[in-house]
């Protein structure tokens, strides 16, 4: 995946998308689609693109290549999660091959051919060139796709969305595989098809994934096993949100009692709305479509752009979700996340977003929880600092050194390091029992309307050591980024990570702006987001 921002040559205004692999469609549109000519080769306009979208339109129109000549065929469990992978008897080459032949002369795409033993996967190549034919005749595997951009050509999906053709060898009763499969090296030569759910073949997919967006798939009884790596569990996603632009929100905020005890914790940059919450679903819905339901945590608002009548997403008050109505109404962060577990319907495993919390590229659950449920942390390079609380001390380090002498007590054990700013991988349960454990400071960092000297910090720190410390959480790591806003080369800082589109996740953190730094700012930012999450999140208005 990668920027188009090379892509020349016109935009024809027939058509739309690429019409082969549009959702729900089954067969190639007469009509000839939006294309774009570059050094890519041909490149297919799609507006609400999505690396699952394109995968899906990949694989949708080669199947209906393959059902339109009549040849039968099967969905493989591949090793690679972008793409799809469709079996087919050997005995069917030719008719599959001329079948790719005359679909790929009426909507150019790529090919490649592909040799499981070689070093390094071949070059895509038009299929427009006479090479790209060569060896097709004795490939084991062939690789198809279509590229696809969106409407402002800041996406290229290309070649690892495609859909690979592999060509199974009869060997007596059974067609044997070319290549290494997530599941088995044969099926039964006369076996018939089933129906396998999404999941089965990507682990970017969910059960809980839109189903035009991953359909379940014909495939055979041999693939349809629970392997030990696969994540059948749901995950949802959290947010906690404040409009500090609302003025019911101020009126509240001025007269709640209680003072900042640093400047940190009043300054106006932490309550700053950017729209950065719409782009951060945005990168749910592109690049982690596995999510079950976002939940919402706010102060009684609701983003003007959010639509609330749809499965998927809720708003989750304060109101709701805290045990003790006396300690609202709060404007802390920390007391907040002390209470998210109550949100009703939380799934068990979930991931904890601040709004300035993005995914980068298309995630795996995986990155976030083993197959057997345990949670992944991600601790920083950087320390704790030694000794007890003092007034010096940061919000962040405050807390950090409350959690420290809290689990030094229960567990013997000291942390030495804060968390990332990386999605917060949470077990309910283990935030329940750690309420349990530790009521006296739950109770007190949930009664503190501001950050306060004595508070913990739940979700980004206390919790996840809790889990490890108990069982169920252990250290990773992941490609990530954060960057802090209030930086003189924030211009520049954006646009490597916008043509970069390498880091897993990201963070664009605001804690000490100015009012005149925040205005510089906004015109980056939004043409930073947009280019980056182009597609909006069904949940817009």
């Amino acid at each position: 995946m990668t920027t188009v921002s090379d892509v020349s040559g016109p935009r024809l205004v027939a058509g739309g998308a690429a019409r082969h692999g549009t959702a729900g469609s089954r067969r190639p549109a007469a009509a000839a689609p939006t294309t774009l000519t570059s050094e890519h080769g041909d490149v297919y306009v799609e507006p609400g693109l999505t690396p699952l979208a394109a995968r899906e339109a990949n694989r949708s129109a080669l199947v209906t290549l393959l059902d339109q000549a009549g040849v039968a065929h099967f969905a493989v469990r591949g090793t690679a999660d972008h793409g799809t992978v469709v079996g087919v008897a050997e005995e069917d080459r030719e008719r599959a091959l001329q079948a790719l032949f005359r679909g790929l002369g009426q909507y150019p795409g790529h090919l490649s051919v592909v040799d499981p033993e070689a070093p390094r996967p071949a070059r895509p190549v038009s299929s427009r060139d006479p090479r790209a034919w060569r060896e097709v005749a004795s490939a084991r595997v062939v690789q198809v796709s279509w590229y696809r951009t969106d409407a402002g050509r800041h996406l290229l999906l290309g070649h690892e969305y495609g859909c690979a053709v592999e060509f199974w060898q009869r060997s007596g009763t059974h067609l044997v595989a070319p290549r290494a499969n997530r599941a088995t090296w044969a099926v039964a030569a006369d076996g018939t098809n089933v129906m396998g759910a999404a999941r089965l073949f990507s682990r970017f997919v969910s059960d809980w994934t839109p189903r035009h967006l991953a359909p379940a798939l014909p495939t055979r009884p041999e693939f349809l096993v629970h392997c030990a790596d696969d994540i059948a569990f749901a995950v949802d996603a959290v947010y906690t949100w404040v409009d500090g632009n609302d003025p019911v929100w101020q009126r509240r905020k001025a007269r709640a009692k209680g003072e900042a005890y640093h400047a940190e914790s009043a300054s106006d940059a932490r309550f700053i709305s950017r729209d950065e919450l719409r782009y951060s679903i945005r990168s749910l819905h592109m690049f982690a479509p596995w999510i079950r339901n976002i939940y919402v945590v706010t102060d009684d608002q609701v983003p003007e752009w959010m639509r609330e009548d749809l499965f998927g997403i809720r708003v989750a008050t304060h109101r709701e979700i805290f045990r003790n109505p006396a300690d609202l109404p709060t404007f802390n962060s920390h007391s907040i996340e002390s209470q998210l577990h109550h949100i009703e319907g939380l799934a068990e495993h979930f991931l904890y977003f601040n709004d300035d919390m993005f995914m980068g590229r298309p995630v795996a659950p995986h990155a976030f929880f083993t197959p057997n449920g345990t949670a992944r942390y991600f601790p920083s390079r950087n320390r704790i600092p030694q000794g007890a609380v003092a007034e010096t001390d940061t919000p962040v380090d405050a807390a950090c050194k409350n959690n420290r002498a809290l689990l030094r007590e229960r567990f013997g054990k000291v942390i030495t390091q804060p968390m990332e700013h990386i999605p917060y991988a949470l077990r309910r349960s283990a935030m329940e029992e750690a309420e349990r454990e530790f009521p006296e400071a739950w109770a007190r960092t949930s009664a503190s309307r501001f950050r306060a000297m004595t508070d913990l910090s739940p979700t980004s720190s206390f919790a996840l050591y809790y889990a490890a410390l108990t069982g169920r959480a252990q250290p990773g790591s992941m490609p990530f980024t954060y960057l802090q806003l209030a930086v003189p080369d924030l211009a520049e800082r954006l646009q490597r990570l916008l043509d970069g589109r390498d880091q897993d996740t990201f963070c664009l953190n605001d804690a000490f702006s100015t009012p005149e730094d925040i205005e510089a700012q906004q015109e980056l930012l939004d043409d930073f987001l947009t280019s980056y999450f182009p597609t909006p999140s069904p949940f817009e208005r």
